[in-house]
């Protein structure tokens, strides 16, 4: 199994337990670089994986197919770890990573654990008190849209699909007792709670 393990914004006491257990537990970790590895050697001895900042996509995916060689097979047989700044599912070079696994080594199972991510640590830091809807953007096209508080889950759904949005993920209590996750609209309930959340995307899966 690959597991990606977000180590937070930098600062070591803000790394989860979870997130400190994993690194423990693991057989091996991989990090993308200096700052990683020094936020896991309290707890493991980790190796660095070269992910430069390139905007040759070519040349990018040569490398991110040869450290997906390295990993695929010690993931097969045991549980490894990818430690990342932030969160490993937002602007993440495990994201990139995770989808070349797939497509590669599908029989490799990919799991991640959530960090403090730049966003929720850019509020703290700054004293920013945000309790209305807000965008977040890093240039590119919107392509997905996350609704808390799904109560009228129909009604959004409705509202997202006249938007373009065309796949559907409706989540409720996570981490939590009673947790549910649905996938695709035909199958999410006519109601939700304060606990539910509703992730759209663009382009049908």
């Amino acid at each position: 199994m690959l597991i990606g393990v977000g180590l937070g914004p930098g600062e070591p006491d803000l790394l989860t337990l979870k997130a400190v257990n994993a690194l423990k537990d693991s057989d091996k970790v991989y990090v993308p670089g200096k700052m990683a590895e020094e936020l896991v050697k309290p707890y493991t001895d980790s190796e660095i994986l070269d992910f430069p900042m390139l905007r040759d996509y070519d040349v990018l995916n040569e490398i991110w197919k040869k450290n997906a060689d390295i990993i695929a097979n010690e993931a097969r047989n045991g549980t490894v770890v990818f430690g990342l700044i932030g969160d490993p599912n937002f602007f993440s070079t495990f994201t990139h990573l995770k989808r070349v696994m797939h497509k590669y080594y599908p029989d490799v199972e990919t799991a991640t654990i959530p960090g403090i991510s730049s966003i929720t640590s850019f509020a703290s830091r700054t004293d920013s008190e945000i309790d209305s809807s807000f965008e977040v953007s890093d240039g590119s096209d919107k392509k997905s849209k996350i609704v808390l508080k799904a109560k009228h889950t129909q009604d959004i759904i409705r509202n997202l699909t006249e938007e373009g949005y065309d796949n559907f993920i409706f989540a409720e209590r996570l981490f939590l007792d009673r947790e549910r996750i649905i996938k695709g609209k035909e199958n999410i309930p006519e109601k939700g709670n304060y606990f539910s959340i509703i992730y759209a995307e663009k382009g049908e899966k």
